[in-house]
Order: C-alpha cells, then structure tokens, then sequence
C-alpha cells in the first residue's frame, strides 16, 4: 500500500509517499501565504501527480497548521495564512487525487507521528508540542490513541495566557504563548529569525522563561511522562534545552514530584508526515 502524506504549515507544504511504513519520496516547499489555498493546491497536485505516474495512491492523510474539526473533517481556521477559513480541504485533495484523505491537526499528527515512529516511543500520556512559525499542542494517550477533546481544541497550547499584559497576538488575546515565543514573533519582535537568535546565550536566558511558562501548564495539568518538542525551533538543540531545563527546575512548583522530561523531536521535520501516515493507514483498515 502506497500512502500520501501532506504537511501544510505556516512556512512550509511537505509532502511524502510511504510503502510499507517506509518512506520512499519526499517533496519540501515554502509557502506562498499570498497564494494561500490555490498555491497549496497547484503544489500538491504537481508534486503528487508526480508520484502517481509511478506508484498508486491508496491511502492520504493531511496535517494542517490551524484549528481542524476531526469529527466533521474540515478545516476551521488558520490565524498564519488567509483563505482557509472552512475550506473545504479534504473534498479539494480527494478532487486531485481520487482518494479521500483524512485530516487533523498538525500538532495531532506530530504528537502521533512522534509516539509510534520517534522520541515519544514508550512514554504515555505523551505531550507533543510544534514550535514554529505558530505554537500547538497534542496529547497521545495509552497506546495511539491521540485526545481531542469534546470539541477537537483539546492541546491547543499556543493561545493560553501567559502574560497577561503582553503585545497582542493575531488571535485578538494578548501575551498568548504563541505571541511570545513562535518564530513569526519572534522575528516581527526581533527584525532577525528564530535560528539567528536562538544562536545568541543571552537571549536564550530570556526567551526560555516564558517558553517555561507555557509548558508549565502542560506538565502541572497533564503530568506527561515525556514532552516533545518538534518545529524549526527545537532544531537549536542542547542551545535551547538545556537552558529551558534549568528553567524548567526553577518554575515547577517545589512540591510536585511532577517528571520534567523534555526532548526534541527524533523525526526533526518529518514528524506530522508520519502522523499522517498513522492515521491514513489506521483510516484504511477500518
């Protein structure tokens, strides 16, 4: 069985063609944000008809960067690229393709991606959370079964408070953990990006409070056996890790015996595209 997997994020579509849980293509392009919908479209259908010459298609699943409704399987919103507000996704690719995907969150799928393929391997409950362009979250429980919650927002982390008086983010709140610590903010608020900045101890010291602050509030309500981070920031390594573990120690309130695991993503960028290959092929044997 041949099985599409489709990433479409705030910087980046990344598509890839798994056989027999191996990885046998890989595509990467950046986002047109200006395109929006069509442009995504144009670069799916290019890149997957591509493949399609060579091996047929029998299974799809997308990880896409907003807010998706996975009862209803259609996107809600996305805050970073305009235009996709309802869209009605999951009927465009099955028009391209002749298959009908599945899809979820991006997050969802890294958590899942990262559970069975990646560094959450063994750990239960697991807490994946991207750190990217935007900020998300997902929750994997016993075995692979990944939560949403009553309304599919569950593990939306990235638009809790963590400073109440900060700079509004593109949500309308203000001092949402995405608006202080995502690497679109990071570079409107800096003028230089993330991978510049991250480079530089001192304001690794700073950034790692409120990044701190955030996954507090996952530890102390989920109590996680293990934290993965993946997206383009958690590639500045021991840079960025160890200093957030230490932060991590002095923000943990004394009396919880709470673990403090926190580990970057083992998939590095890939890891919503083997979420999806989870999710298409669990899809595909019901």
């Amino acid at each position: 069985m041949h099985t599409l997997a489709i990433d479409i994020g705030g910087t980046k579509l990344s598509l890839a063609l798994f056989h027999s849980g191996r990885m046998i293509e890989h595509a990467l392009r950046p986002t047109d944000r200006a395109g929006g919908p069509a442009y995504m479209l144009n670069q799916i259908a290019n890149i997957a008809g591509g493949w399609r010459g060579q091996y047929p298609v029998d299974a799809c699943a997308i990880g896409f960067g907003g807010p998706v409704d996975f009862a209803a399987q259609h996107v809600v919103h996305s805050t970073h690229v305009g235009g996709w507000t309802g869209f009605d996704l999951v009927g465009e690719i099955e028009r391209i393709l002749g298959v009908r995907p599945r899809i979820d969150n991006d997050a969802n799928l890294g958590a899942l991606g990262e559970a069975v393929y990646g560094a959450g391997r063994g750990y239960r409950p697991l807490f994946y959370m991207t750190l990217s362009t935007g900020i998300g979250g997902g929750i994997v429980l016993d075995g692979e079964s990944v939560y949403r919650g009553a309304d599919s927002y569950a593990g939306e982390i990235g638009h809790m408070t963590i400073r109440p008086d900060g700079p509004e983010c593109l949500c309308g709140s203000h001092g949402c953990f995405e608006r202080m610590c995502c690497g679109l903010w990071l570079e409107r608020d800096h003028g230089r990006s993330a991978e510049e900045l991250l480079r530089d101890p001192d304001f690794v010291e700073r950034y790692v409070v409120d990044l701190a602050l955030g996954l507090k509030a996952a530890i102390m309500l989920l109590n996680p056996q293990r934290i993965v981070i993946g997206g383009g920031i958690s590639k500045a390594g021991d840079a960025l890790f160890v200093p957030l573990g230490v932060e991590l120690g002095r923000r943990i309130t004394d009396w919880s015996r709470a673990r403090v695991d926190v580990v970057p993503a083992a998939l590095a960028g890939d890891s919503v595209l083997y979420g999806a290959l989870v999710l298409a092929e669990r899809s595909k044997s019901r």
